[in-house]
């Protein structure tokens, strides 16, 4: 039987075998721990002469985390791959275990496969080479594989915190963008209002005033202006309601209701110019009811919208490298966030790039997979931007 054609060199078999190590740990966000995919990787570092360690932060999760000096002086790059995945879902959606690493017409199946461990593995892979062959990059590179990206950014959070991220030029994070240069993501903001009205008998509404009512206005209100901002690659923000409660009985007009709300930010849209424009509704719904509603915001999450300028020089510098890797330039952004959202937080300066061999579309689906010449052709492309100077943005 002839073999497939990423078997033909022993390279592609090294890199192909991580990946399908990689797959095969469990590292399902809210069941599974992260620290032994974060030591997994440490030991191939490490085994390989490259500097990495791994930072426990409890409950069996952990980051790791490594450097190699470069070659100049400068800033240099921080390339990240986040280590857990979401959950299977139903499993009698999938045609594979999940958790096994299974390889099918030049494509390989299993949860993480695009989203994200393709592009963790291409990272650590190239890494890995450097270490091994003593080659400097051309710029000092930091990676961070973070615990807990698919819920609450924990991982992102401690590297902060314990200041762990060094300064750079330019942050790129392995997310599946299909090998495009990923130079947008929208931002989430998870909004909760609780609106306080007047209760009464059902059959007198008039005396009393509905929170339900006016929770649901002051959201919809919100939305229609929000969605009114719009962004070339990442298209238009949105909002919608994905939690309501209250109530009390059927006779009983609603004192309380609290709603939640999902929005996706583009560039330009701001947390500050929500809650202000929020206020500004509340205030009119308030005059229509005698000033009877009140309204109490609360933030449950906030990540921020992220975008690139093509002319810098770290999108110049992977396309270039995505070229002699025979990957044509293309742009793309995302609509969901990830830890760019924490690790680029305040540093101005910093480029932020997503770029990775996965695609968008098969993340968090049953049958998720990623094509093995994406894969390949990604490590070349890393492999060509490790070898580039980067130098600071400011000093161009």
């Amino acid at each position: 039987m002839e073999k497939e054609g990423w078997e033909k060199e022993s390279w592609e078999r090294e890199a192909v075998q991580l990946l399908q190590d990689l797959i095969g740990i469990r590292t399902v966000n809210g069941k599974d721990g992260e620290k032994p995919a974060a030591e997994y990787i440490c030991q191939y570092l490490n085994s390989r002469g490259v500097e990495a360690f791994v930072q426990d932060i409890g409950e069996g999760r952990g980051n790791v985390i490594a450097l190699i000096q470069g070659a100049h002086e400068g800033k240099g790059m921080i390339w990240n791959g986040h280590l857990d995945t979401v959950d299977y879902g139903s499993l009698e959606s999938w045609d594979r275990p999940p958790w096994t690493p299974v390889m099918e017409n030049g494509c390989l199946f299993g949860r993480g496969a695009s989203d994200m461990k393709s592009g963790l593995a291409a990272m650590v892979y190239v890494l890995g080479k450097l270490g091994e062959t003593g080659q400097k990059p051309g710029t000092t590179i930091q990676f961070l594989g973070t615990c807990d990206e698919e819920r609450g950014g924990t991982g992102a959070r401690a590297i902060i915190s314990g200041g762990y991220m060094m300064e750079g030029s330019v942050l790129l994070i392995g997310e599946p963008t299909g090998c495009t240069v990923g130079i947008g993501q929208k931002g989430c903001i998870w909004l909760e209002l609780e609106v306080k009205g007047k209760t009464s008998h059902g059959a007198y509404p008039e005396e009393g005033c509905n929170a339900v009512s006016c929770a649901y206005e002051a959201a919809e209100c919100l939305g229609n202006w929000i969605r009114l901002h719009d962004h070339p690659v990442l298209g238009r923000a949105t909002a919608q309601i994905t939690e309501i409660q209250g109530g009390i009985q059927p006779n009983m007009t609603p004192d309380l209701c609290t709603v939640l709300m999902d929005i996706r930010t583009v560039p330009g849209l701001t947390c500050e110019s929500i809650l202000s424009r929020l206020e500004t509704i509340f205030q009119d719904i308030s005059r229509k009811y005698g000033g009877i509603p009140g309204l109490v915001p609360r933030i449950k999450n906030h990540r921020i919208s992220i975008e690139a300028d093509k002319a810098s020089l770290g999108v110049a510098t992977l396309v270039k490298s995505m070229e002699a890797a025979g990957i044509p330039e293309a742009y793309s952004g995302i609509s969901y966030f990830t830890d760019a959202s924490i690790l680029a937080e305040g540093r101005e300066g910093l480029t932020t790039l997503l770029f990775g061999p996965g695609s968008a579309d098969m993340a968090h689906k049953p049958n998720e997979c990623v094509r093995i010449p994406d894969y390949l052709r990604a490590i070349g492309a890393l492999t060509n931007m490790a070898a580039v100077r980067i130098e600071d943005e400011s000093n161009n």
